[in-house]
C-alpha cells in the first residue's frame, strides 16, 4: 500500500481539464462518491476498484484523452 499524502497525477489532470469533483461524480455511472474523488486527489490510497471508477468517469467526460490508471495514480 502506498504512503498516504502524496498528491497524485489525477489532481493536476483534473485541474488541467477543468473538471470539478462534482462533474466527475455526476459523470459516473458507478457509485462514485465525492469523498473517494477527494481522497484520490489528495493522495490517500484507493482500492483498485475505486481507481477504476474514477478512470471510467474521466473517460466518460474526456474520451479523446485515452487515459489509463498509470496516468492518474502513481501507486
Amino acid at each position: 500500500m502506498p504512503i498516504d499524502g502524496n498528491v497524485q497525477q489525477i489532481d493536476a489532470l483534473m485541474n488541467e481539464l477543468k473538471i470539478s469533483n462534482a462533474e466527475l461524480v455526476a459523470a459516473s455511472t458507478e457509485q462514485l462518491t465525492f469523498k473517494a474523488v477527494q481522497k484520490g486527489r489528495k493522495g490517500r490510497a484507493l482500492s483498485l476498484k475505486m481507481q477504476r471508477k474514477i478512470l471510467n468517469a474521466i473517460r466518460t467526460l474526456k474520451p479523446e484523452r485515452n487515459l489509463a490508471l498509470k496516468d492518474l495514480f502513481n501507486y
